[in-house]
């Protein structure tokens, strides 16, 4: 498939990366790349996505999805606006994260790894976050809150509806 005329849904970028993919030994070796990338761009691996990745890689879709299963960093649902990740690091549990962890769940009325009907928030945990010493902490998009209580919670999701 080296044709400039075929009709896609992925960027052109993720395509000419599988193209230029095709012409290296072992193509297929390259699939968790090529998720990344449409990860990247999309933000989750839906299954037209992944149906266009298999054809283009040439390889089964079975494998692809299989792939996109297996590991924990690909997203198989599109996620919220405000993307919260509570770390269950062994120094973030200790100090309490299940009761922030059960305060989300609680006033998003959703469960780990899934999003609100609105499109506003995800929830998921992280094994860690790399801040021990602020523990507990949350992730919110690309910020960290620090030393972060259950009693915090509603407080944390007010700011991000009104900001």
């Amino acid at each position: 498939m080296t044709g400039t005329d075929v009709k896609t849904i992925l960027h052109k970028d993720i395509v000419k990366f599988i193209r230029e993919c095709l012409k290296k030994d072992h193509p297929d070796s390259y699939l968790i790349a090529v998720l990344h990338k449409v990860q990247g761009r999309y933000g989750w691996l839906s299954e037209p996505h992944m149906a266009e990745v298999a054809q283009l890689l040439q390889v089964p879709t079975a494998t692809v999805s299989g792939v996109a299963t297996f590991y924990h960093f690909f997203r198989l649902r599109p996620r919220g606006r405000f993307a919260i990740s509570v770390c269950l690091g062994t120094a973030c549990f200790v100090r309490g994260a299940d009761e922030i962890v059960e305060a989300f769940r609680s006033e998003l009325g959703i469960g780990m790894g899934e999003t609100t009907q609105d499109g506003l928030f995800s929830l998921e945990t992280s094994r860690c976050l790399g801040v021990c010493a602020l523990a507990p902490v949350v992730m919110i998009n690309e910020k960290v809150y620090s030393k972060v209580t259950a009693k915090q919670v509603p407080e944390l999701i007010r700011q991000m509806q009104e900001g």
